[in-house]
């Protein structure tokens, strides 16, 4: 027989070895390879850079993390690399094609990368009437396993009749094939044709058979499902001529169906039982009778209840993080603190632990920090809004003796989510009120509590009810309405209000891209620098939060967008010299310098649950009898500050140089701005007392001066709360210099950096440290006189000539009578 190559060993080179953990590449064939290791990527990058092929064989063992010589097969391919690309994280993805069989002679070099002498294995191919014949029936069975395989191209059967060669034909049908590493390598090895044509026709016998018995036990498959819905077609069709004969009884169909959907809802067994029985009572109503709706109602409710249904968690720490960055800016606190929640409940397998309650101002992501750690759990989320909610029934459900009976928010809630597991968020939980109808606080403990909620009772249902498995989070603006025992079973997270750098950020990372999408518009038509935003955020909102900063880029998004629709090549980008042109006239200046400028006026400061700012306390003294007139809507606790404050500075008269029936002879009158709204608390006593100090010494107040603190008769200054929030408050009204307590020093620790490099603080124990720094002279000695040891003295302290002195009190009396004479 014609013999058509010869075995030969090609003289001996040196070629670079790269290793592949399961591919087997054949001569003739192309194959895709990601190379992620770097001796690997060397190897690539300078064979494609030199123009050399490279050698590639399998390696004996797969989990090898760094193979050397003893680790790799001795026989491989050598490779042509056609196309490489690198992907951002390094690797490369590259296209090789086979050439020749070799096998490594010795290797000469392991570093960087593996190099080896090798010689070349040459196909050995005896034609001959058999191998024609071999040939043509491993073609056959190839075309046949493709006819059973939709998804394989059709041309790859072109292929096969195209090939005339016997060992190409081998390499084409080895390399499409599912083979296993084993198998492949074995082929590659075997250099006589007809050896290695008959062990892949064996091959290809067996995976024939397994496809063959698939396509079977599919074609039995797809018959019995044909069966199914024929025999669901024909009850269809006898159901539809029976009642057209009228030989169904509705009431009947009825009880089977939701006997069928009782079966499905997988119901805990005390819920089944309770189930049964009220269908029983169905089936025996009358449909005429008003019972009969009512069962039926609340069957359904039973039904529909995901009683089993959850979903599964995918808590990723790393993605989870991710998830939050991308939503919020900044709060990496509270961040932290959810991360350390979501880690807790990845290690113990199942969340549990105390209620989440985000506490802040509106429009601070509250709401959408629960979004988020839904996306981040995979889980389903459901919002329950309670402010302004009086009635338990909202929360527990009213009882099914009432007519237009339904269950309460909770339940309702799980039905919407459609699992027992949601991530489930109870809003404005601060706002729930009550009355005669009960407290819906008192009805949220049960709910709330880990402890209780296994077994909640729905007065509705009157069934038990699992709630062990939602994840509550709670969200209010002021902790003050909620009641100590629900606070108790809740872990505060306090969110404050965001300073004017975290507001820049945030309109440009979200709110001008939400808004721009919102309004239609592209980033090249529309768009603002970064001056005209921070005029946004000065001149035109002054919140804790971003809701109404969102409106205003709305409004001037809306306007380009009304030019641009009756101009479409108009472009817009907003400056502050033409900010006007989109929102009119600006809405808040700072006038602090203009408040202030009178002899009377101080700077105090104060937070309520939306969030901090400042207020000025004007006082002016005029003849009378000494009267103290507080006006301006001042609760008890504010005017009492206001009555400790005259009397400390009554108590000084002298040391402010007044006469001595100065205050007999005086009315003081204490005005706070804005009239119509309501003030109250402690923490405006030393800018009480600074104020009418002023008015009394005609000394101005600092005009960037703004202070708070509690004071006392002493001339105490004591600590308060709400300095973030306050502090904030001022720095967006332009104040650059801040009084507060020495004991809360510490808090300074909570404001934003940015904010703390640009103010000053300065810390006071004493009132008379607070008329030093507001109004630039020491009226008041830090110490009263005629103090030792700890007990009071009746000697009163006098000025005289510009000197004090102590006298006593009938002294002080003769001396002044004698200056009248």
């Amino acid at each position: 027989m014609p013999q058509k190559a010869e075995s030969k060993i090609v003289p001996a080179n040196s070629i670079g070895i790269l290793p592949l953990q399961e591919a087997v590449l054949f001569p003739h064939t192309v194959i895709p390879l990601a190379v992620v290791k770097k001796p690997g990527i060397q190897l690539v990058e300078e064979a494609l850079r030199e123009g050399k092929p490279i050698g590639l064989t399998v390696l004996k063992d797969r989990e090898v993390d760094n193979p050397g010589p003893d680790d790799v097969s001795r026989i491989g391919t050598i490779g042509v690399i056609q196309k490489m690309l690198k992907v951002p994280d390094g690797t490369l993805r590259c296209i090789v094609a086979g050439q020749q069989v070799f096998k490594i002679e010795q290797f000469t070099q392991v570093a960087p990368y593996m190099v080896a002498a090798y010689a070349e294995l040459p196909d050995v191919t005896v034609e001959n009437e058999q191998l024609v014949a071999m040939q043509r029936n491993l073609a056959g069975l190839f075309q046949k396993l493709l006819s059973y395989l939709p998804q394989a191209p059709r041309e790859m059967e072109m292929e096969v009749q195209n090939i005339t060669d016997p060992s190409v034909l081998t390499y084409f049908v080895a390399s499409t094939m599912r083979l296993d590493t084993a198998d492949r390598q074995a082929l590659l090895e075997e250099r006589d044709t007809a050896k290695r044509m008959r062990k892949l026709t064996l091959l290809l016998t067996k995976e024939l058979e397994v496809v063959e018995l698939g396509h079977k036990i599919q074609s039995d498959i797809q018959r019995e499902m044909e069966k199914n819905q024929r025999e669901f077609y024909l009850r269809q069709q006898l159901r539809a001529i029976q009642e057209e004969l009228g030989e169904v009884d509705p009431q009947q169909a009825e009880t089977n169906e939701l006997r069928e959907k009782i079966e499905a809802a997988k119901m805990p067994e005390d819920v089944k039982k309770s189930a049964d029985r009220e269908l029983d009572r169905l089936s025996k109503v009358p449909q005429a009778s008003p019972e009969y709706s009512v069962i039926r109602t609340y069957l359904d409710w039973l039904v529909t209840l995901p009683w089993n249904s959850e979903t599964a968690d995918h808590i990723d720490i790393a993605q989870a993080r991710k998830i939050l960055d991308e939503d919020h800016y900044d709060l990496e606190k509270i961040k932290d603190r959810i991360i350390e929640y979501l880690a807790v409940g990845k290690l113990k397998k199942k969340l549990t632990g105390p209620i989440l309650c985000f506490v802040g101002p509106p429009g601070v992501g509250k709401t959408s920090l629960g979004q988020s750690i839904a996306r981040a759990m995979g889980r389903k989320f459901v919002r329950l809004s309670v402010g302004g909610v009086r009635d338990e029934a909202e929360i527990r459900g009213h009882r099914r003796t009432y007519i237009g009976a339904m269950p309460g928010t909770i339940v309702r809630a799980i039905r919407d989510a459609g699992t027992r597991n949601p991530v489930m968020m109870i809003d404005e939980i601060d706002k729930v009120g009550a009355d005669f109808r009960g407290d819906p606080q008192s009805a949220l403990l049960e709910v709330l509590d880990p402890e209780q909620n296994v077994n909640f009772r729905d007065h509705y249902l009157d069934l038990p009810f699992d709630l062990s498995s939602v994840l509550f989070i709670c969200t209010a603006n002021n902790l003050d309405t909620i009641s100590p025992p629900l606070r108790d079973r809740m872990e505060i997270i306090q969110l404050s209000g965001y300073t004017e750098l975290e507001k820049m950020q945030i309109a440009k990372r979200y709110l001008i891209k939400k808004q721009r999408k919102a309004n239609g518009l592209k980033e090249t038509q529309a768009q603002i620098a970064d001056p005209a935003l921070r005029a946004i955020v000065t001149d035109y909102t002054r919140e804790a939060g971003v809701r109404n900063l969102e409106r205003e880029i709305g409004t001037v998004f809306r306007k380009i967008a009304r030019k641009i629709a009756e101009s479409p090549r108009y472009k817009a980008r907003v400056k502050p010299e033409n900010l006007v042109d989109y929102l009119s006239r600006p809405r808040f200046y700072n006038e602090v310098r203009k408040r202030t400028a009178s002899v009377g006026v101080s700077t105090g400061m104060f937070w309520t649950p939306v969030g901090g700012d400042i207020l000025f306390i004007e006082t002016q003294a005029m003849p009378g009898t000494g009267k103290l007139v507080l006006t301006g809507q001042l609760g008890d606790v504010m005017k009492e500050s206001a009555q400790a404050a005259v009397s400390f500075l009554r108590s000084r008269s002298s040391e402010l140089e007044l006469p001595e029936d100065y205050f007999a002879k005086h009315d003081v009158h204490v005005h706070v701005p804005a009239g119509a709204t309501p003030k109250d608390g402690p923490s405006a006593g030393i800018a009480l007392a600074t104020a009418i100090a002023s008015t009394l010494t005609g000394l101005k107040v600092d005009p960037n001066l703004a202070m708070t603190g509690e004071i006392t008769l002493t001339g105490q200054v004591l600590p308060i709360g709400g300095l973030k929030e306050k502090v904030l408050g001022a720095k967006r009204a332009g104040i650059a210099k801040i009084l507060l307590p020495k004991r809360n020093e510490p808090d300074l620790e909570d404001i934003p950096k940015e904010v703390r490099d640009s103010m000053t603080f300065v810390t006071v124990e004493e009132l008379s440290e607070v008329l030093h720094h507001a109004l630039g002279k020491r009226l008041i000695t830090p110490v009263p006189l005629g103090a030792a040891d700890g007990k009071a003295s009746n000697v009163v302290p006098m000025r005289r000539n510009g000197v004090l002195k102590r006298v006593r009190p009938g002294e002080r009396k003769r001396r002044s009578l004698a200056r009248k004479r």
